[in-house]
């Protein structure tokens, strides 16, 4: 690629692909990006540099559907049929493309970070947009499409309540709500196993090893946030969670995931007594 290719302002980027409506085109985008941004010399301040200041967005660019709705409203997501797996890949492709939207946003939206986690991030948002462009394959090979099935906002909402510190967006975003899909692939895994979905098994085992780097990278930066501080990385994802999840750490967790995804046994043992607390609260 030509030198006068490569984009001077990287996070004004990363800014322009946030705001595109088309789904097809930001995953597409996401990944030339990537690979635009891994010819250019990350410490002459192509990444660090932007022309305008950081605005909050409230919602990033969409395409008009799917229609968003509450969580509850959703339709079910069974594995038994091929209606209810179409429904499960939707919801995975949505979840994908808000992965998109996230890790441009940690791009666009943090000042002062190292190179390198900027490139984490673009690297992040190409990936998202693999999956997303994975998942409506399949939805395309079953009659269906992105927009076809109800949505719900629920993961941008908490990410634009982070907006205001990176070292919480690092803490509750890739850490709690991304790992949450390592927790729950597995199972959802072997259900689509069970009913012969060899295809959607493939696209989960790629997003599911390309997960535990994603939260890697969120504990990696968590980490660097916290020590720069002078804080404990351990009370304060813990002070964190106690903050703005109360209630919300529930189990079971995929602790092989987990583990390598960075979380240290300590901070599993955390999260379990979280939950007991949150269980004992309850009953």
């Amino acid at each position: 690629m030509m030198e006068d290719a490569i984009p001077r302002y990287v996070r004004d980027r990363a800014r322009d692909l946030l705001m595109m409506t088309d789904p097809f085109a930001k995953a597409t985008e996401a990944g030339l990006l990537y690979r635009e941004c891994g010819l250019a010399d990350f410490h002459q301040g192509q990444i660090a540099l932007r022309t305008e200041p950081v605005q909050h967005i409230p919602d990033p660019g969409r395409p008009a559907r799917p229609e968003l709705v509450p969580p509850r409203d959703l339709p079910r997501r069974i594995t038994h049929t091929q209606a209810g797996r179409n429904a499960m890949a939707h919801a995975f492709a949505h979840i994908e493309f808000n992965a998109i939207n996230i890790a441009l946003d940690a791009v666009y939206r943090f000042d002062d970070m190292p190179p390198g986690y900027y490139r984490d991030w673009l690297q992040v948002a190409a990936e998202e947009g693999r999956h997303f462009l994975l998942l409506a394959d399949y939805l395309a090979v079953h009659g269906c499409a992105y927009g076809d099935f109800p949505a719900h906002n629920s993961l941008w909402e908490t990410v634009c309540a982070t907006d205001h510190d990176v070292m919480v967006r690092m803490a509750l975003v890739p850490r709690v709500l991304e790992a949450r899909g390592l927790d729950v692939t597995p199972a959802i895994s072997e259900k689509l196993q069970a009913a012969g979905d060899t295809a959607l098994v493939a696209i989960l085992d790629v997003i599911y090893r390309d997960e535990i780097g994603h939260v890697e990278i969120g504990t990696r930066w968590f980490r660097h946030c916290a020590e720069a501080r002078g804080v404990d990385p351990r009370t304060t994802f813990r002070d964190l969670l106690n903050e703005y999840m109360q209630g919300r750490i529930r189990g079971p967790y995929d602790e092989p995931g987990r583990l390598a995804a960075g979380f240290s046994p300590e901070e599993m043992a955390d999260l379990k007594a979280m939950e007991a607390e949150t269980l004992a609260r309850l009953t």
